[in-house]
């Protein structure tokens, strides 16, 4: 899990870096090209598509820095933890089952929760058989833990 987000992390670096260094710096020319700087649209659009890429990148390598620290054998073996996934029963007695990730591969629909989301904070460290009562936008919701897959069990 954490080789894929680097590695997806890795192209996007690299695809912001051809255009920071590529396609930019035509774009900017052109727009030199057309006359008055303080006027031209083009060229203003283009500087500003400059800073959005330089500060994108900038996060990214800061995310990917923090992500290549992260020690996996420090992640519970026993308890929710990153990468976990956990079949939660729900007051009306419906089956959920969600996995903890990181952030930016978070989809609820997909059942991805970020570990930083309100779910996610609420069953790090649950063991099986231990009640989750979390405060959601949508208001109060209590889960029974009835079964915990770890991120070592899975083999990932």
């Amino acid at each position: 899990m954490k080789e894929r987000i680097l590695k997806r992390f890795a192209q996007e670096i690299a695809t912001l870096e051809r255009e920071l260094k590529i396609e930019l710096p035509r774009e900017i020319q052109r727009a030199r090209e057309l006359g008055d700087l303080r006027e031209n649209a083009e060229y203003k659009a283009a500087k500003e598509r400059q800073e959005i890429v330089n500060a994108r990148i900038a996060m990214l390598k800061r995310r990917v820095s923090e992500i290549s620290l992260m020690n996996v054998d420090r992640i519970p073996k026993d308890r929710a933890g990153f990468g976990s996934t956990v079949h939660l029963r729900d007051e009306e007695g419906a089956l959920v089952v969600y996995q903890l990730v990181m952030p930016e591969d978070a989809d609820v629909e997909k059942g991805l929760i970020s570990s930083s989301s309100p779910i996610g904070r609420a069953l790090l460290n649950k063991e099986e058989g231990d009640d989750i009562r979390v405060s959601t936008p949508s208001g109060l919701r209590q889960f029974e833990l009835v079964k915990l897959v770890t991120i070592h069990d899975d083999g990932a």
